[in-house]
């Protein structure tokens, strides 16, 4: 869907305790927040502006926001004790 969240927040609600904890402590994790959510804003913004943008272009943002997402998922996961494996 166009203008969709996907703050971390949303995605994973089950993990609040742990993004807030990682965001403070873990200047490593923040700076990776950081990145993520400018990413998931300037990707909203183009969508629901409707802005002229290669559709490649798109597609190039939101595989850099899955990847970051996909780090900081492993990382929240292997914080909380458990193996994305097993998850």
């Amino acid at each position: 869907m166009l203008g969709e969240i996907h703050d971390l927040i949303h995605e994973f609600p089950e993990l609040v305790g742990k993004i807030d904890t990682l965001r403070v402590s873990d200047t490593d994790f923040a700076a990776d927040m950081d990145r993520y959510d400018a990413l998931d804003a300037r990707i909203r913004k183009l969508e629901e502006l409707g802005t002229p943008v290669a559709d490649e272009t798109i597609e190039d943002l939101k595989k850099e926001r899955l990847l970051l997402k996909d780090r900081l998922y492993n990382r929240l996961r292997s914080e909380a004790g458990v193996s994305a494996a097993s998850a």
